[in-house]
């Protein structure tokens, strides 16, 4: 018993950490997911709940209750609820943190992400050059696509909603694309940040809704790809991540030469250097925030390897 409700804690402070990573532009859910090695573990849970609820609206009982059945709750659970919990507690928090430090927050969340590249690449068996260029194509296209920007949508519809919750949860299920910044990219960002921090709940049930739908059909087939071309699947999933870096690079347009009330790490998609001071605090953050995580990984590897 005192196993598994360390267990269910551990899933917890999981999911604390993946819905602080939703919420910022720029960085996923999914890639805490890899980075805390329970991605494909998450898939399958997602799966597997998805066929369930298949089959109940297809007015199959029997095989709706024996699909819920193979869902792991006791990891599924207390993961949904941490990043739930997170989501609606710190949506208005990372906000202001992103329009008062974008620099340092970006910079952070950078580090994060070149460890959780390292840490993916090696669970590859064997690079070879067609994964190689699979990757390099993922980051090129991602990095091209991420320097589009949407305006802001004007008193959206519920239609609307509906559509970013299928956005956001495809997105967040992978590695390297953000829901958050493809959120902003169709100019839904601040209308859905609105309805978390003001507690919209008709504005949210349509956005929950879309991200059942959209996790229905995508993780069965991010499921199959994974169990067939798990090496091929992972190359794309790290070129994900490395194209990424064009929303995380601290320094979209220059340090003073924009106002901080820009929110420049949600809006800025010209990468430039700082023409300032700003320049160490940022990447002593990405170093730090590297570091904590390779680290991290390392020590659980080598408790692994003790059992």
């Amino acid at each position: 018993m005192t196993s598994d409700r360390r267990a269910v804690g551990r899933n917890f402070a999981r999911g604390v950490a993946m819905g602080s990573a939703d919420v910022v532009p720029g960085v996923s859910g999914g890639t805490i997911a890899l980075l805390f090695g329970i991605y494909e573990q998450l898939v399958g849970a997602i799966q597997a709940g998805s066929i369930g609820l298949t089959r109940f609206l297809r007015g199959d009982v029997r095989g709706g209750l024996d699909g819920l059945r193979q869902v792991d709750w006791w990891f599924l659970i207390p993961l949904v609820a941490g990043e739930w919990v997170t989501i609606t507690a710190l949506a208005g928090v990372i906000e202001h943190l992103l329009t008062a430090y974008p620099e340092e927050m970006a910079g952070l969340f950078l580090g994060l992400v070149a460890a959780s590249i390292l840490i993916a690449s090696r669970m590859l068996s064997v690079w070879n050059p067609s994964r190689i260029g699979l990757a390099a194509s993922m980051a090129a296209a991602v990095f091209v696509v991420l320097g589009i920007s949407g305006d802001p949508v004007v008193d959206p519809s519920g239609t609307a909603f509906f559509a970013a919750g299928v956005v956001a949860v495809c997105a967040w299920i992978l590695p390297g694309i953000s829901g958050a910044f493809l959120l902003l990219m169709l100019g839904m960002y601040s209308p859905v940040i609105s309805a978390i921090d003001d507690r919209v709940f008709s504005d949210l049930a349509a956005v929950a809704l879309g991200g059942l739908v959209g996790l229905a059909g995508f993780s069965i087939i991010l499921r199959r790809l994974l169990e067939r071309h798990r090496d091929t699947m992972l190359a794309a999933l790290i070129g994900l991540m490395l194209g990424s870096a064009r929303v995380l690079w601290p320094w979209p347009n220059g340090v003073g030469s924009v106002s901080r009330d820009t929110n420049e790490v949600v809006s800025g998609t010209e990468m430039s250097w700082p023409t300032g001071n700003g320049l160490w605090l940022p990447l002593l953050l990405a170093a730090a925030s590297f570091a904590l995580v390779v680290g991290f990984d390392f020590r659980a590897h080598r408790a692994s390897d003790r059992a």
